[in-house]
C-alpha cells in the first residue's frame, strides 16, 4: 500500500501474469485494505493493477484446484474492497476479466483509459460465475446489459463502459495518469470528516435496497442527527458564521 495524503494506493502487482489472482496475491490485497481501514489518516481507496492489464480474474491452477473454501480464500481480496468501510475507487488500464471483473465492481466508483476492457468471461471457460458477480454486475448496469456480457459474452471497451454506466470517467493517457486522476478525484474526500464519510457509505448500502422514500428518511434520520452534533459539524458551522458576519 502507497500513501498519496489521504488516499491509500493499492497496488495489484504480479504482471508477468497479468495479475491473476492467487490465494498469496489475494490475501495482500485483502491485508492492503485492512492497513488503510485501520489508518485514521486514509479516507479513501484507489485499487490498480500494474500494466499491462488491471486483473486478469483467478488463476485457473489455483481456481482449478479449489474448493468451497479456496474459492473464498481466492475472493477475498476483492471482497475486502467490496466490504471496504471507506470510499473506493478503481483505476482501471488495461483487461479486468472474471474475478478482475469482480474486483473493478467492488469499488464504489471506476475509472478506465483507453486500454481497458470489461469481460465476463466465466462462461467461455466452462466455470459458473462467482465471487457475486451476477449480483454487483447487474446493479452497476442494469439486468440487460450484464446479461448480454454474462451470457453472451460481450466485452465493454472503456467508451462502452462508460456509456452503460460501469465507468463513472474515461480518462485518456497512460497508467501513471490515470492513477493520478483517480487519486485526485478520491482526495476529494480529504475535508470529509473520515467518521461522516464511513456512516454515509454506510447508509447508502442501506438505502440501495429500500424501496420506499419514508423509510429512506427514517434511515437517514438518526446519523444525520448524530452528525447535527458533532464537533466536526460545530466548527464548521461556527466558520461559516464567522465569513457571513464579517462580510456583513
Amino acid at each position: 500500500m502507497e500513501r498519496r495524503n489521504s488516499v491509500a494506493l493499492v497496488t495489484v502487482h504480479d504482471p508477468d501474469k497479468r495479475n491473476a489472482l492467487t490465494l498469496d496475491l489475494s490475501a495482500d490485497l485483502a491485508d492492503a485494505v485492512a492497513d488503510a481501514e485501520h489508518d485514521e489518516s486514509v479516507h479513501a481507496l484507489v485499487v490498480t493493477g500494474t500494466p499491462p492489464a488491471f486483473c486478469a480474474g483467478a488463476n485457473l491452477t489455483a481456481l482449478g484446484e479449489a474448493k468451497e473454501a479456496g474459492l473464498r480464500a481466492i475472493y477475498e481480496g476483492f471482497l475486502a474492497v467490496a466490504r471496504c468501510k471507506l470510499p473506493t475507487v478503481a483505476a482501471v488500464g488495461g483487461q479486468a476479466v472474471g474475478a478482475g471483473l469482480n474486483l473493478a465492481l467492488a469499488a464504489d466508483v471506476r475509472f478506465a483509459n483507453p486500454k481497458a476492457r470489461f469481460d465476463a468471461r466465466f462462461l467461455k471457460l466452462g466455470i459458473h460465475p462467482g465471487g457475486g458477480m451476477t449480483w454487483m454486475l447487474q446493479r452497476a448496469v442494469g439486468p440487460q446489459q450484464a446479461a448480454a456480457m454474462t451470457l453472451f459474452g460481450e466485452v465493454l471497451s472503456a467508451t462502452a463502459a462508460e456509456q452503460a454506466g460501469l465507468v463513472h470517467r474515461v480518462v485518456d493517457g497512460d497508467h501513471d495518469a490515470l492513477v493520478e486522476a483517480a487519486v485526485e478525484f478520491a482526495s476529494a474526500t480529504a475535508d470529509v470528516p473520515r467518521e461522516l464519510l464511513i456512516t454515509t457509505k454506510r447508509t447508502m448500502r442501506a438505502t440501495r435496497s429500500i424501496a420506499a422514500h419514508a423509510e429512506a428518511v427514517s434511515t437517514e434520520v438518526v446519523p444525520q442527527l448524530a452528525s447535527l452534533e458533532s464537533p466536526e459539524f460545530a466548527a464548521r458551522l461556527a466558520a461559516i458564521q464567522a465569513r457571513i458576519s464579517g462580510s456583513a
